[in-house]
């Protein structure tokens, strides 16, 4: 015959006094965590972002010479036509020079209108930019092509080379005043030393170019026909090229 099985009232208040025990001691458990991980919070070593800078001045080695090229034409293709050609005579005529970097620039072709609104004739614009750090050579150069080219614009800049030569020197400087500053402001506030937690470096300077003035610029322009002179003067400035540190110290 078949026998259901038979449950021990002892063993079954034995498991339940054991479940309402536990229960009991998860509470208490949590409770005395509390404390600790407050402690561990409050011990918690303070951060400080600190940053700090360095620059100098440096004087621009690359002059850039724009030189523009106006035609007319009686139609749109005509004009486009004859502003390439223009363009590209002074391009294969000034590749001729070394030291001297050329390319072209603007290019723009657009209609004249008569008084009663209707389209004349079209005229282009373009440019060729000549970029060197050979002052001379670049001047001269622009002189040679004035027969089909005005100076438009005259512009000085720091090269790439010469601006990462600078940081480079620039960020031995950043670097150390960073740390200096991290210690005294370690000590200042009742600590003995600290340790580097985040670091970012910025920079920033001597890329853009610096127009010179458009009298300059007309100067060359009138003095072109008789080729480049001397006592237009060719004067870079200066820029200034600079380093930054930003951080995040711990204070120990």
């Amino acid at each position: 015959m078949f026998k259901h099985p038979v449950f021990s009232l002892t063993r079954l208040g034995a498991a339940c006094a054991a479940v309402a025990a536990l229960a009991a001691v998860q509470p208490a458990y949590a409770q005395a965590q509390a404390p600790a991980a407050a402690e561990t919070v409050a011990s918690r070593a303070p951060e400080l972002s600190l940053q700090a800078t360095a620059s100098s001045e440096v004087k621009q080695d690359t002059v850039r010479i724009s030189l523009s090229a106006e035609v007319d034409a009686p139609d749109q293709p005509g004009a486009g036509k004859k502003l390439s050609a223009a363009l590209d005579d002074v391009v294969k005529r000034a590749r001729d020079v070394k030291g001297v970097e050329v390319r072209t620039g603007g290019y723009n072709v657009w209609p004249n209108t008569s008084s009663k609104g209707k389209i004349a004739s079209w005229r282009g614009h373009g440019e060729v930019i000549l970029e060197s750090k050979d002052f001379e050579a670049a001047a001269a150069l622009a002189s040679k092509l004035s027969d089909k080219t005005a100076i438009s614009n005259i512009g000085f800049l720091l090269s790439r080379e010469a601006r990462e030569a600078e940081e480079r020197k620039l960020l031995k400087e950043a670097a150390q005043a960073f740390k200096d500053r991290a210690l005294a402001a370690a000590n200042a506030f009742g600590f003995s030393g600290y340790r580097l937690s985040k670091l970012e470096l910025g920079g920033s300077g001597g890329s853009g170019p610096a127009p010179m003035p458009r009298m300059l610029g007309a100067a060359m322009a009138k003095d072109a026909s008789a080729g480049y002179s001397p006592d237009v003067p060719l004067e870079a400035g200066e820029v200034t090229v600079s380093i930054a540190v930003n951080g995040t110290i711990v204070l120990q």
